[in-house]
């Protein structure tokens, strides 16, 4: 009698498939950002601190990535070097060091986030607005049971709504960007430029 692989064959697809994606799009950023200097890790970074209310922590980082605080600690270390990054002692408790933007990052950012931005959109575009929301609410389940396996007996709900807050305030301050509503900007995001090819996987 033959075995169905079939349903783990398409687990493995599935997987595989988000790997894949994900990598290409994270080569294809670093590509586009590295004509200003940044690596995609530096700029999830500076625009972590820009989109938030200060003061921002390196803990407030850490989480925003979703990585762990000494690695983050280590990062923002070497952009302190790189004159992207400041760290400033907290003035009601000096035992805080918050991190804030240099003027050199300010600058460095503003012709990174439409670059950004303009990868991202020819990325997406082969999706239509109903097909991103299908394909955002198929992502939110997995997301989910992601974080229960991680975060065992935690509130994941509780953890989900404060993302979704964050995220939503972090929206807010990126669509004040003007470069998003200028003429040029929509010309620049609608043309049919070759996205950047991903470098070669390893």
């Amino acid at each position: 009698m033959t075995t169905n692989h079939e349903p783990e064959n398409l687990t493995v697809t599935c997987w595989r498939m988000l790997h894949q994606t994900y990598t290409r799009f994270k080569n294809g950023v670093d590509r586009t950002l590295s004509e200003y200097g940044l690596t995609m890790e530096q700029y999830l970074v500076l625009v972590t601190i820009k989109y938030n209310d200060p003061p921002v922590r390196i803990t407030d980082i850490a989480l925003g990535l979703e990585r762990s605080t000494n690695s983050v600690s280590m990062l923002v270390d070497r952009m302190v070097k790189a004159s992207l990054l400041r760290r400033v002692r907290d003035r009601s408790d000096r035992r805080v060091v918050n991190v804030s933007l240099t003027s050199k990052a300010e600058n460095v950012l503003k012709p990174a986030n439409p670059a950004f931005w303009e990868f991202m959109q020819q990325g997406m575009s082969p999706l239509s607005y109903k097909d991103k929301r299908a394909f955002a609410s198929l992502l939110k389940p997995i997301n989910y049971k992601l974080l229960e396996y991680f975060n065992p007996g935690a509130d994941v709900e509780g953890m989900l709504k404060s993302d979704s807050k964050q995220f939503n305030y972090q929206m807010k301050q990126w669509n004040k960007q003007l470069w998003l509503a200028t003429p040029q900007a929509k010309r620049s995001s609608s043309k049919k430029r070759r996205v950047p090819a991903p470098a070669e996987e390893q």
